[in-house]
C-alpha cells in the first residue's frame, strides 16, 4: 500500500462537493459501519471517532502492518485481510472508503448492489466539520504537526474539541485522534485532488503552497488556484491564518482577501507584521526556545522540545489559530478561555508525531530517526534542524523519493536538498499506486542528479543489502535517519535490529 495514500486517507474520486446525505452521520449510535482502507492514517482515525460516538466498526485492508494496527486494536476493530463482497456487514448502514479504493473495489460494489449509502473520507470528515465550530489545517508541508501541536494545546483544556490528526500523537496518548468533546473540531485535511474542499471552515490555517502532487496539479497556478478555492469555502466571518514567511501562502491570502472581504486575514511567522511575529530563536538543552509577539503586544518566550526553525513557525501559526477559532467560540457563556501560560505549559511538552522527526532508538551510540520528509524543501528544513540539534555528529541519510512525477518535477532539487546530510544512501523511487511511470525516471538517474552535487552518495535499492552496508558504515555518535513516504522505515529498523544482534554478539564473547 501507498504509505502517502495511507497517510492522508483521503478519496481519489471526489474533486468537488457531493451530493452524499450529510445526515447519515448525525446520530451513530448502533450504526453498522464499514470502512474499507481502515488502515489509512485518516480513516483509522475516523474509526476511533466513530467507535467513541456509539457506532458499530468493521474495516478491511491489505495484510501489511503498520502502526494504525495498533490506533485500531484499542477501539476493537479488527482488520478484515484482503477485500471481499462477504466483508460488508449484513446489516450495514453506510461503507466509508479511503483513497487507494475505487469503485471498482469489491465492497464498493457490494455496497453498491446491496444500496448501501457510500461516502469518501474526505466527506465523512467534511460533513462533521457543517455540525461544528471547524479549524481546517492545510498546507503542502506541516500540516501534522501544527494539528498535532494545537491538539497538545487544547488537551485536557475544558474546550469540547475533537483533533484529527494525519499520524499518532504522543500527546494524544499515541492515538490519530483527541476527542474531548463534539463542538468544536480541529482537523488536517489534504490538498491531493482537492479533497480539502468538502470541508468547511470557521478557521482556515495555511502552512505553505508550492508546486507539488505534479501528477494531478502540473503547475503552481493549478495548486495555487485549489487553495484559493479552498479559502472560498470559509464560513462568513472566518479567518484565513497564513505563514507569512512562504510566498505561496501570501500569495492565497493576498488572492483570497480580495474576494472574500468579510473574512480576518492573519498573519504569522519570522517576517509577519505583529501579532504572532517570531522576534528570535535559539537553541538550549535539547530545545528551541524563541520569543513570539503576542496579540497584547509583548514579546513572550516559549520553549518547543523539536529541532527545525520550520517548527518554530508551525508553533506560531498554531497559536495564532487557535486564537482565532476560540475568539469565535468563547463569547458564549460559560466556554473557558485559554491563558497563554497553560499554552506554554503544554507546548514544552510537545514531543512531535510518529514519522516527524522521530527518534525510533538510541542503539550502539547511534541515533536512529525517521522523518516522512519527501519534498526538498522539506528535506532542507528538517536536516537544517537536525544540524542543529545534533552540533559535531555525523549525519546519514537513507533517502526514498516518493512519486515519478515528483521527482522528475523537482529532480534537480534533492542533492541541495540533502547537502547537511554526512553520506546518503539513495533507494529506489518508491513507485505510487496512483501513478505509472511516463517519465522514463529511474532510482540510477536520481542518484546520478544527486551525486553531481553531493560527495559521498551510495545507491542501493535492495532494502537488506541497504541496511548491512548501513551497519558496516555507521559509527557510534553518528545520527542516521530513514527519510521519505515510502516504506523505507523498515530500513531502519532492519538497522535497528542487526545492531542490536552486534551488541549480544559482543556481550555474549565478553
Amino acid at each position: 500500500m501507498d504509505y502517502e495514500t495511507i497517510q492522508s486517507g483521503f478519496d481519489a474520486c471526489h474533486d468537488r462537493k457531493s451530493n452524499t446525505d450529510r445526515t447519515l452521520l448525525k446520530d451513530l449510535r448502533d450504526q453498522a459501519i464499514h470502512l474499507t482502507g481502515v488502515k489509512g492514517t485518516g480513516v483509522a482515525a475516523l474509526a476511533e471517532i466513530l467507535v467513541g460516538e456509539g457506532a458499530r466498526v468493521s474495516g478491511s485492508d491489505g495484510a501489511e502492518t503498520y502502526y494504525t494496527d495498533e490506533l485500531l486494536a484499542r477501539v476493537a476493530v479488527v482488520p478484515q485481510v484482503g477485500f471481499a463482497a462477504e466483508h460488508v456487514p449484513h446489516d450495514a448502514t453506510l461503507l466509508i472508503y479511503s483513497a487507494a479504493y475505487g469503485p471498482e473495489n469489491p465492497e464498493r460494489r457490494e455496497a453498491e448492489r446491496r444500496g448501501i449509502p457510500q461516502m469518501s473520507y474526505a466527506e465523512a470528515l467534511g460533513s462533521f466539520s457543517r455540525d461544528r465550530l471547524s479549524m481546517a489545517v492545510s498546507g503542502v508541508h506541516g500540516k501534522t504537526s501544527v494539528t498535532a501541536m494545537a491538539g497538545t494545546l487544547v488537551t485536557g483544556s475544558g474546550l469540547p474539541v475533537t483533533v484529527v490528526a494525519g499520524s499518532a500523537v504522543p500527546s494524544f496518548g499515541g492515538s490519530a485522534t483527541l476527542r474531548e468533546g463534539d463542538r468544536l473540531l480541529i482537523a488536517e485535511t489534504c490538498e491531493y485532488r482537492r479533497h480539502f474542499l468538502e470541508f468547511t471552515p470557521d478557521v482556515l490555517l495555511l502552512t505553505s503552497v508550492e508546486s507539488d502532487h505534479q501528477d494531478y496539479y502540473p503547475t503552481l497556478e493549478e495548486i495555487l488556484s485549489a487553495f484559493e478555492e479552498f479559502g472560498g469555502n470559509l464560513r462568513q466571518e472566518g479567518a484565513l491564518v497564513y505563514c507569512h514567511d512562504d510566498a505561496g501562502a501570501r500569495e492565497i491570502a493576498r488572492r483570497v482577501g480580495t474576494s472574500r472581504r468579510d473574512i480576518s486575514l492573519v498573519p504569522y511567522g519570522f517576517t509577519a507584521p505583529e501579532p504572532w511575529r517570531c522576534t528570535s530563536r535559539r537553541i538550549e538543552s535539547s530545545a528551541q526556545v524563541f520569543t513570539l509577539l503576542g496579540p497584547d503586544g509583548r514579546d513572550e518566550p516559549w520553549r518547543l522540545p523539536v529541532p527545525g526553525r520550520h517548527m518554530v513557525a508551525n508553533a506560531a501559526g498554531a497559536l495564532a489559530a487557535l486564537t482565532e477559532m476560540i475568539r469565535r467560540y468563547a463569547p458564549e457563556p460559560g466556554n473557558p478561555v485559554l491563558p497563554s501560560t497553560q499554552w506554554r505549559r503544554r507546548l514544552a511538552t510537545f514531543r512531535g508525531t510518529r514519522r516527524r522527526s522521530e527518534v525510533v532508538a538510541e542503539t550502539a551510540g547511534i541515533t536512529i530517526i525517521d522523518d516522512y520528509a519527501h519534498h526538498p524543501t522539506a528535506i532542507a528544513g528538517t536536516l537544517a534542524g537536525f544540524r542543529e540539534f545534533y552540533p559535531g555528529r555525523r549525519i546519514v541519510v537513507d533517502f526514498m523519493s516518493h512519486t515519478w512525477s515528483r521527482t522528475a518535477a523537482l529532480l534537480d532539487d534533492f542533492g541541495p536538498a540533502l547537502a547537511p546530510a554526512d553520506m546518503v544512501v539513495l533507494n529506489d523511487i518508491y513507485a505510487s499506486a496512483r501513478e505509472e511511470n511516463h517519465t522514463g525516471l529511474t532510482g540510477e538517474i536520481l542518484f546520478q542528479a544527486v551525486a553531481a552535487t553531493h560527495p559521498r552518495v551510495v545507491y542501493q535499492p535492495d532494502f537488506e543489502k541497504a541496511a548491512r552496508f548501513l551497519v558496516r558504515t555507521l559509527r557510534a555518535g553518528d545520527v542516521f535517519v530513514t527519510m521519505g513516504a515510502g516504506d523505507n522505515f523498515r530500513i531502519g529498523r532492519r538497522v535497528q535490529a542487526l545492531l542490536t544482534e552486534q551488541s549480544d554478539e559482543g556481550g555474549a564473547r565478553a
